[in-house]
């Protein structure tokens, strides 16, 4: 890791204080560090952009309960971590083909969507190059500013403490452990979400944890799944069960007629390239409300194509042979669901007629989506430095960065959740987290360069605006 810095505030000088800290390390982290790393290439220590991240798992993982074998990405393998920023990046998506042998294999698919297994080993390929910036097993309880700053009414903060400690532990002695630094990145992703009144148990289960809890009950014998939602993780849960347990019933239920395609087409498109976030930014807020209508079908609720006739294939085949496992229960909604000691029940009532049918399940599995995090949950009296809109949202900048009151110069930037509404569809989906940590990086160098004004020190990297195109070793 980089020499850290020194901060003065307060007559106090504290060291290892770093230039960033990111809050989760996910793709979005990932991307990010990647950028910095790559600025960083070639440059002496005391000109680097010294970075650290906490991040909650123990290894890296992204969505690892969804990494059902045969679901393919849903994004072209050219929108990887670096290509749409650096082309030439050792990071990309081919030089991990290039790497384990399988560049031409891969290209003798014809595809441009690798299975979701083989981009998550992709993404830790990339992630092991930065296990010393990273604290895993560690979580976040607040940020507040640093030691010295903002002490008095008026002082400015030019420094945040990120507070951390063991996931699920209490730190010793119950302390957290501070990390110094002038910026954060949040980027802690979405957090599933379920009905109001409905919780978590050995037989109910948000699709997150879908892997995790089958694989505690192969070998038994099974009667029934119940799957939850109309989206393409809805579909590929309703079709893992249906495959991996061959004596179960799988019911999925949702109030459409039927799964809706995903738009995907070449125009539609256009929404996740990165000229439409600087044309969604500089909308006017009723544009950017009807943008998000207009092309909610190119993400939301959706299913991919072939899957869709995959599925419908499947449910005519069954109705041919007389042994119907695969039910769609469109129409209908989950009005109650409780446990008993043979698993869960799910009161399933038909939206045409009112009619409720009870279905005692091995689980009831909600693929309902998830929402994303309040990023001011962190931040405790530092809320109200940041500014918001007139619908109350964080106002955030085009490189962003949450505009804030000028006593609060240390720089708040959010990764993905909690930005569409700035931002556009791309937000908290992998088409732009290339091009989005190139700007991140950017706008930490030029903060960099005004803080070293304010404070009389001077630091050559930090006035660099561009990162650079490096090539070479990813080390």
């Amino acid at each position: 890791m980089s020499a850290p810095h020194t901060h003065t505030g307060s007559g106090a000088r504290f060291p290892d204080v770093r230039d960033l800290v990111g809050i989760g390390f996910g793709p979005a982290n990932l991307a990010l560090a990647i950028a910095v790393a790559e600025h960083n290439t070639g440059r002496p220590a005391h000109e680097a952009v010294r970075t650290a991240f906490v991040e909650r798992q123990e290894t890296f993982g992204w969505h690892p309960g969804m990494l059902l074998d045969g679901a393919t990405m849903q994004v072209s393998f050219l929108k990887d971590l670096v290509t749409m920023r650096n082309p030439a990046s050792p990071y990309s998506f081919l030089q991990y083909l290039r790497e384990h042998g399988r560049l031409a294999d891969f290209i003798n698919q014809k595809t441009f969507f690798p299975t979701r297994i083989e981009f998550h080993d992709y993404f830790r390929w990339c992630a092991e190059n930065f296990t010393d910036r990273v604290s895993y097993g560690s979580e976040v309880t607040r940020v507040t500013a640093g030691p010295g700053d903002g002490d008095s009414d008026g002082d400015a903060v030019e420094m945040l403490a990120v507070h951390h400690r063991p996931a699920g532990g209490t730190g010793a002695d119950g302390a957290d452990t501070p990390l110094y630094t002038h910026n954060i990145a949040l980027g802690t992703g979405l957090v599933p979400r379920l009905p109001g009144g409905v919780q978590r148990g050995e037989h109910i289960w948000h699709n997150s944890e879908l892997l995790h809890r089958t694989r505690s009950l192969t070998g038994l014998t099974h009667r029934r799944f119940a799957v939850v939602g109309s989206g393409q993780s809805a579909a590929e849960a309703a079709e893992h069960l249906h495959r991996t347990f061959p004596d179960a019933e799988v019911c999925a239920v949702f109030a459409r007629y039927g799964y809706s395609p995903a738009d995907d087409s070449p125009f539609a498109n256009r929404i996740f390239d990165p000229a439409a976030v600087d044309a969604f930014y500089s909308a006017p807020d009723e544009v950017k409300d009807r943008l998000l209508g207009y092309h909610a079908n190119t993400n939301y609720s959706v299913v991919d194509g072939d899957l869709i006739t995959q599925l419908y294939r499947t449910v005519y085949q069954e109705k041919v042979s007389g042994t119907e496992r695969l039910r769609i229960l469109n129409t209908s909604e989950v009005a109650d669901v409780r446990t008993d000691s043979a698993g869960a029940v799910a009161t399933v009532r038909s939206l045409i007629d009112g009619t409720t049918a009870e279905l005692p399940c091995d689980a009831v599995v909600y693929a309902t989506g998830y929402r994303a995090p309040d990023p001011r949950d962190l931040l405790g009296d530092l809320v109200e430095e940041c500014l918001t809109d007139g619908r109350g949202r964080l106002r955030i900048g085009r490189d962003h960065r949450v505009a804030t009151t000028p006593r609060l110069r240390a720089g708040i930037y959010l990764q993905g959740a909690g930005t569409e509404h700035t931002h556009g569809l791309t937000s908290s989906l992998l088409s732009t987290l290339a091009v989005r940590s190139g700007e991140i990086c950017d706008s930490l160098l030029l903060s960099g360069a005004e803080r070293a004004v304010r404070t009389g020190r001077t630091r050559p990297a930090a006035a660099a605006a561009a990162v650079p195109h490096p090539t070479g070793s990813r080390s």
